[in-house]
C-alpha cells in the first residue's frame, strides 16, 4: 500500500493527503508579499494601470476616484473627479463628487460651487448632502446652508 490512504471516505478530512500532513502549500516570496497589499492597495494599483492605458476611460476614472477617496488620497481623488467633470460636464453627480473631494482637501469655496453646479444640473437629494460626512467640512458655510435652504 502507497503512502496515500485512497480508500477514506469522502468527508474524510486526511482522505488522499497522507495521516497527517497539511495540504497547504509552502508560502513562497510572491505569495508573502501579495500577503501584505491590501486589497485596496492592489485595487488602485490595478486601475491606475487600466488608466494608464486608457486615459479617457470613464468608468475606470469611476471606479479609481472612488478608491482613492477611501483610501483618503484627497489629492488624487480631487484630480480624478475634475478630470470625470471634464469628460462629463452636465452629469450632476459627477460635480456633487467633485464637491466632496474639494470639501474634503479643505476647498470649502470651490465645493460650493460644484454643489451649486450639481444642483443646476438635477442633483435634488438635499437630504443625502445634508447628511454625506464628506461635506462635514462645509456644515456651517453661510452657502451651504443656503443650498440647503436653511
Amino acid at each position: 500500500m502507497s503512502g496515500l490512504d485512497t480508500h477514506s471516505a469522502p468527508d474524510d478530512p486526511n482522505a488522499g493527503s497522507g495521516k497527517g500532513r497539511s495540504r497547504s502549500r509552502p508560502r513562497t516570496q510572491a505569495t508573502a508579499w501579495f500577503g501584505t497589499l491590501g486589497q485596496l492597495d492592489f485595487d488602485i494599483d490595478f486601475f491606475e494601470k487600466l488608466l494608464a492605458r486608457s486615459p479617457q476611460s470613464l468608468e475606470g476614472l469611476r471606479v479609481l476616484a472612488e478608491l482613492v477617496s477611501k483610501k483618503g488620497l484627497v489629492t488624487r481623488a480631487v484630480e480624478l473627479d475634475r478630470r470625470i467633470v471634464q469628460l462629463q460636464p452636465d452629469d450632476f453627480l459627477a460635480r456633487y463628487n467633485l464637491a466632496c473631494s474639494l470639501a474634503r482637501a479643505g476647498c470649502a469655496d470651490e465645493a460650493i460651487d460644484a454643489l451649486s453646479r450639481a444642483i443646476l444640473l438635477g442633483y435634488d437629494d438635499l437630504d443625502h448632502m445634508e447628511a454625506d460626512p464628506d461635506l462635514e467640512s462645509l456644515r456651517t458655510h453661510p452657502d451651504f446652508l443656503a443650498l440647503l435652504g436653511e
